[in-house]
């Protein structure tokens, strides 16, 4: 589970969401954290001025204040506005520099860094690392060690009791500077550092529910099919005995005796698939555990084979080594063959299974010549019920032979008098799909990840068009996938 959470997270490091860090605050957050700073400037301006009775430029620092009261007044009318309310990166940083200006200036009207409210300096910088991406966080920085030295060469003298003058050495200016430019550094660091853990945190703990989710959701799938299957059975044992029943007082060569054939013929397909559904292999069985890597991809298409389509599978491997023995894992075997189906169900004219192994992983690459996935459907792809076919190709070829079929025994019922041309070609014979409710590559995807598989979807080779392609890859560590070597010396 540890594994396939920290590969969901180097998979989603990839989507267009943006990371929180990105995202910076909302534009109500800054707002509140600037009436927060001004209601403490004004306190501080009237504390110093009225009750210590300092010398002070009042207007000057009454300007600076107001400023950012207006700034925050007109932030204020943005805010009723609907998209002002989500978090904005390029905002919060335009907001945090405006208040390291109005802060500067501040400063610079107070003493500069002999004034100790110039640590103050530390909390946009903060917030940036906290909020921000790294080249905002460090812009912001940057200005804020600008504003530092600025203010270490400049400012007016600090605000003392009035006929006296505080005149601190030129080295301890030189350490103020030196200490706010240190905590600026080191506090932003801990903050971005801070903030990259638990966002880490975050993440793993959001993929782990989503991986919990489909797992359920797999499960209760699962519990649907062993009540469809065991429902089933009495409803097709009915139905092969009425078939049977047709065909036996029927005529040969009939259509009623060909319906009834047909509907045999689908009736026991139907109770093979539920046989296959309710067996288990033996546990200790190695020849059935174990096989080569070939012969699991020669399993997986072998269903598809011998229709209208050009299938192959391969097998690379580095230097010519063997191909590598592998455990074969129901879920593989059912997550590849329901990949190989839906390419099958897509492609023009062909279908390529390729397996490439090398000394640490093993990636086995499923890709068609049809039109590829669909702009809308790609960012949704992997989740249930989501699908770009109501029908299969197969359904919609089979549907196509039955009212061929049905066309034809009425022909021949009206006397051979047809009225309009029917296509006496042979039938077709198309690999059968189960697609169109949108649970195949769902049940793919969490059956592959599962087994410690990494599943990636892309464009086909082909350029865009109807014949672009597209493109599934599976990547396992080869650990994960390969049959120990002691078992194989066992057998």
């Amino acid at each position: 589970m540890t594994t396939q959470v920290i590969e969901e997270i180097d998979a989603t490091a990839g989507r267009s969401e943006p990371p929180r860090r990105g995202r910076g605050l909302s534009l109500r957050t800054l707002i509140i954290l600037r009436w927060l700073a001004l209601f403490g400037q004004t306190a501080t301006v009237f504390i110093a001025h009225d009750l210590l009775h300092f010398p002070m430029p009042l207007l000057e620092c009454m300007i600076a204040i107001g400023v950012g009261a207006a700034v925050n007044l007109a932030s204020l009318f943005q805010l009723r506005r609907a998209d002002s309310h989500a978090p904005s990166g390029r905002l919060t940083a335009l907001h945090l520099g405006f208040d390291i200006l109005q802060l500067s200036s501040l400063l610079a009207l107070t003493g500069g860094l002999e004034n100790p409210f110039c640590i103050l300096l530390v909390a946009p910088v903060t917030v940036a690392a906290a909020s921000l991406p790294g080249r905002q966080a460090i812009l912001l920085g940057l200005m804020v060690l600008l504003a530092t030295a600025v203010l270490s060469f400049w400012s007016l003298p600090l605000p003392w009791v009035a006929g006296t003058e505080l005149v601190l050495p030129g080295l301890y200016r030189l350490g103020l500077g030196m200490a706010l430019v240190t905590g600026v550094i080191f506090t932003a660091a801990y903050a971005w550092r801070v903030a990259a853990d638990a966002e880490k945190l975050e993440l793993a703990l959001a993929t782990t529910q989503d991986v919990l989710q489909r797992e359920q959701r797999l499960a209760a799938l699962g519990g649907l099919a062993a009540a469809a299957a065991h429902e089933l059975g009495t409803p097709l044992a009915t139905i092969q005995v009425v078939a049977k029943e047709m065909l036996r007082e029927a005529a040969p060569g009939t259509p009623v005796a060909d319906d009834a054939a047909l509907l045999l013929q689908q009736a026991d397909r139907c109770r093979e698939i539920l046989t296959r559904l309710s067996q288990r292999p033996e546990g200790d069985d190695t020849l059935y555990r174990e096989m080569s890597l070939k012969a699991l991809l020669a399993e997986v298409v072998e269903p598809h084979l011998g229709f209208d389509l050009d299938i192959r599978a391969e097998v690379k491997t580095v230097d010519g080594e063997p191909d590598p023995t592998v455990l074969r894992l129901p879920e593989v075997v059912h997550g590849l063959s329901a990949l190989v189906e839906n390419a099958a169900d897509f492609a023009s004219r062909s279908v390529r299974v390729t397996a490439r192994v090398d000394e640490r992983t093993i990636v086995i690459e499923v890709l068609d010549d049809g039109p590829g996935f669909a702009a809308d459907i790609l960012p949704r792809l992997g989740e249930p019920y989501v699908t770009s076919r109501p029908h299969g190709k197969a359904r919609r070829v089979l549907a196509a032979q039955l009212r061929a079929a049905a066309t034809a025994a009425a022909a021949r019922r009206g006397g051979g008098r047809r009225s309009q041309p029917v296509d006496e070609a042979p039938l077709i014979p198309v690999a059968p799909s189960q697609g169109g409710m949108g649970l195949g590559f769902f049940i793919a995807r969490t059956l592959l990840e599962r087994t410690g598989g990494r599943v990636t979807v892309s464009a086909g080779d082909g350029v865009p068009g109807p014949s672009r392609g597209a493109r599934v890859t599976v990547r396992w560590r080869r650990a994960a996938l390969e049959a120990p070597a002691t078992d194989r010396r066992a057998s």
